[in-house]
């Protein structure tokens, strides 16, 4: 049974006349026929009385034009919906981020989407890198956003922008006087309240450490945290270091509740991921677009 079938059998059901339901679906009257002999034939039930030379819609035709008619209709809901969908009048899309930019880079872009595409749900869920691979991996979200190392093969990471990092100290830490250090200051000089492992602002410290040649199992880390704001409210307290995003760090700088660090450390990424075997939506694409807007989209892996 297709589409074309019921199509033609309503056509005529509801004339009652081969020759006018084809002129009503420009065929000609002997591929209405056919089409109609055809899913008779294939059902073996007769859905028309043949009277003379035309035809009557008998009892199993009024009760199949029923099932019919509602299955059109359906189909051309479906249409519709397929139509929205494509224009971005409706819609949901899952976004899974890491907690830096979950918080502090993600949201105005989000504002700025549903002010263009109000008919898509933005769904957003927060984690570590770790966390947020993992979902994208297993289907859970549709995109996810990181600021760490990620290395599933079934994930495919692309560069959007650049976040800067900085080590922090309170305002009482022997630190705040502005001297250069170096690796080997980091990592013998302070205790240190991190994020927690498999965070993306503690992967990359410690990678910069091993390419410096330091090991950052010599860290004294005192404490772990899994949010920057209790990072950071933990080390304006009391004689610790930490790194975090500058971003994060700002309004506690400005307030002259924690110092930065005379030490440098290299930009990280941040970088969407989707799965490698999944078609990106049209929502997705449209909100990377918003996104690379203040950044770079180059860097496909």
């Amino acid at each position: 049974m297709t589409f074309e079938q019921l199509s033609i059998f309503v056509a005529v059901a509801e004339r009652e006349h081969l020759t006018r339901a084809a002129e009503a679906l420009h065929l000609t009257p002997s591929a209405v026929s056919s089409a109609v002999r055809a899913l008779e034939g294939y059902y073996g039930v007769a859905l028309f009385d043949r009277v003379g030379r035309g035809i009557v819609l008998n009892e199993n035709g009024r009760v199949f034009l029923d099932e019919a008619k509602a299955v059109l209709a359906r189909a051309d809901e479906a249409q519709h919906v397929l139509a929205e969908l494509g224009g971005l009048r409706r819609g949901r899309l899952a976004i899974a981020a890491s907690q830096t930019i979950a918080c502090y880079w993600l949201p105005a872009p989000m504002v700025r989407f549903h002010e263009r595409f109000p008919g898509i749900e933005l769904a957003l869920s927060i984690g570590n890198t770790a966390t947020v691979a993992d979902a994208v991996a297993a289907g859970e979200a549709d995109i996810g956003f990181v600021e760490g190392v990620v290395d599933v093969p079934a994930l495919k990471l692309r560069k959007i922008t650049e976040d800067a990092l900085i080590v922090v100290v309170g305002a009482d830490h022997p630190w705040r006087d502005g001297r250069r250090l170096q690796a080997e200051d980091i990592v013998a000089g302070s205790r240190w309240i991190l994020r927690e492992r498999g965070s993306g602002t503690r992967s990359a410290f410690e990678a910069d450490l091993r390419a410096r040649g330091v090991d950052p199992a010599g860290l004294d880390v005192a404490l772990e945290f899994p949010s920057n704001e209790a990072v950071l409210s933990a080390v304006r307290a009391d004689g610790f270091a930490s790194v975090v995003s500058a971003s994060v760090a700002e309004p506690f700088l400005g307030r002259g509740d924690l110092v930065a660090v005379s030490y440098d450390l290299p930009a990280r990424a941040y970088s969407l991921l989707h799965h490698r075997e999944r078609r990106l939506s049209r929502s997705a694409l449209e909100l990377v677009d918003l996104l690379c807007g203040a950044g770079s989209a180059d860097g496909d892996q």
